[in-house]
């Protein structure tokens, strides 16, 4: 594996990238698709749990996998994290060959304010993914109030150029309520969007893999059913895309 971080816009923006070696071996795999991974934290912080060991869970599913720790804290705005954002998508697609990915196949995967950030990318941004991936995702505006930042209304931005859609979340989030995931939802069924959602019947915010490796030793982090939504999304992925070519023996 290769990994490696450049800075990203002016304000201190990183985004590291986290490639599969190249090998004969894996010669049906040498360009890969690619997930933008936007971390939660209320646009306060860039939380760890939902960073790299979400990367390397797609990279372990044949992505090649890029983090981005996009500018956040009272000194920053949402624009700022947009640009940021965008320019990290921008720079993800030109150096396509580089990092041996398809620019057609990169998705931007988000949770809580980060999957604001995603929706966003692919709503109000002129540069979109070509698919997004979102957990327990704040999209309505009214969330900016507790975050203590003015935000767009991702789901009143939802056109038929909006990017196919994975989503899930949990039914009694007290965080970010189910509703915003349901926005969204029903915004892109109006506008003819590709989507999927699942809904789980219980579970804490900020659950990130579910699993103790991503827990910080909580165990409400630890929620077994949810801990499928990883396989569903990559599944998703497929479907929209394809997976590596195979053939005869």
């Amino acid at each position: 594996m290769h990994v490696f971080t450049e800075a990203v816009g002016d304000a201190g923006a990183r985004l590291t990238g986290y490639l599969q070696d190249e090998s004969d071996a894996l010669s049906n795999a040498a360009v890969r698709p690619a997930v933008l991974v936007l971390p939660g934290g209320g646009y306060r912080h860039v939380s760890d749990r939902e960073a790299e060991p979400v990367a390397l869970a797609y990279l372990a599913e044949g992505f090649n996998a890029f983090v981005l720790r996009y500018s956040v804290g009272d000194e920053h705005t949402f624009e700022e994290a947009l640009s940021e954002a965008q320019a990290a998508l921008s720079l993800i697609r030109e150096r396509s060959a580089e990092l041996r990915l398809a620019p057609d196949r990169i998705a931007a995967v988000g949770f809580s304010a980060g999957g604001h950030l995603a929706s966003s990318l692919g709503t109000v941004s002129d540069v979109k993914p070509d698919a997004l991936v979102l957990g327990y995702p704040v999209t309505l505006a009214a969330m900016g109030d507790p975050m203590g930042t003015a935000i767009p209304g991702t789901d009143e931005h939802v056109t038929a150029q909006t990017p196919p859609t994975f989503l899930f979340s949990t039914a009694d989030d007290e965080v970010v309520p189910i509703v915003n995931s349901l926005a969204f939802a029903s915004a892109l069924a109006r506008a003819g969007v590709r989507f999927e959602l699942h809904v789980y019947d219980s579970g804490t915010h900020g659950l990130s893999l579910a699993k103790p490796l991503t827990a910080d030793g909580r165990s409400d982090y630890v929620n077994e059913p949810v801990q499928g939504w990883l396989a569903l999304s990559v599944a998703f992925l497929h479907r929209l895309w394809g997976d590596f070519p195979v053939g005869s023996e």
